[in-house]
């Protein structure tokens, strides 16, 4: 039995630490960010929701319905977004996730956490053609994610007391062709991925012991080895600098590069405000502030 209306929400995520050297398998650290959100509204309709094999969206919707064995599938769905595309904030995920929710509160069908990450990663799929997973677990979670691949997630307590500034270059990140320039380099990039590996070990056991000044110094570390990879950009650099000067702990990129964001770790709330206004100043089309 469906109601008027289903409504299904999601939250955003990031990066921390471990981009690309990930993809070697290391550790990576992501964050979910609870006030950068999506919402989808599910209403009836007169016509079939349209079958398209490109949007993540509409497979996601699809996949719940026929999980739900709903052969009509006459409704029509709305997103209200606050999550850019393609900047490394989980957008296609939390989309899929939100959409799912909102088709079984439509059917006031119960959905299990383990039925909906299933659906959430065949949607994925779509959207990323081999999919980590990282999105959707972190999108799904209340608590940082740490991924190894071939090995698994695991979750991680957050308390730091501190903030998180994230700004938007405005330029689309572009994981695929940076993850083929890193692997162009070959043996060449290999120490400088070994030691992302190690930061991200290390900011790892800096969450645990509340030790903002280790994590603000890995940041720093880690973003110089990424530009030394090939993966920033002159904006992000920019930005990176530019949050540094303004008192940032630590500063930068986040995700697969070649633009998205960048990330600034801050000790108070104002200090985060002073640092989000600066980058804004810079270049930045938009920023956030999520408490850690």
């Amino acid at each position: 039995m469906s109601k008027n209306f289903g409504l299904g929400k999601s939250h955003s995520k990031i990066i921390l630490m471990g981009e690309h050297s990930v993809v070697y398998g290391y550790p990576a650290i992501a964050l979910p960010l609870h006030h950068i959100e999506v919402t989808c509204l599910i209403q009836p309709s007169e016509h079939a929701l349209a079958i398209s094999r490109e949007d993540p969206l509409v497979t996601a919707l699809h996949a719940a319905l026929d999980y739900l064995k709903i052969t009509d599938k006459a409704i029509r769905y709305e997103i209200q977004s606050t999550i850019p595309e393609r900047r490394g904030m989980g957008s296609s995920a939390a989309i899929a996730i939100a959409g799912i929710r909102a088709v079984f509160d439509f059917y006031n069908a119960p959905l299990d956490k383990l039925v909906l990450e299933q659906l959430v990663n065949q949607a994925e799929i779509v959207a990323h053609t081999h999919p980590s997973g990282l999105d959707a677990k972190t999108c799904l979670s209340d608590k940082a994610i740490k991924l190894i691949r071939n090995v698994g997630f695991f979750e991680l307590d957050l308390d730091l007391g501190a903030y998180l500034v994230i700004a938007d270059t405005g330029i689309h990140g572009q994981t695929r062709e940076a993850v083929e320039l890193v692997k162009e380099k070959g043996d060449v990039a290999l120490p400088l991925l070994a030691e992302l590996g190690t930061l991200t070990e290390k900011v790892e056991s800096a969450l645990a012991d509340k030790d903002l000044a280790m994590i603000g110094l890995a940041m720093n570390v880690a973003h110089d080895l990424l530009s030394q990879l090939g993966v920033s950009c002159s904006e992000a650099d920019h930005l990176v600098q530019s949050a540094r000067s303004a008192g940032a702990v630590g500063a930068k990129m986040s995700g697969g590069g070649l633009g998205g964001c960048v990330i600034a770790l801050a000790k108070t709330q104002a200090e985060a405000s002073a640092i989000a206004h600066k980058l804004r100043e810079e270049g930045a089309i938009n920023t956030w502030i999520e408490s850690l």
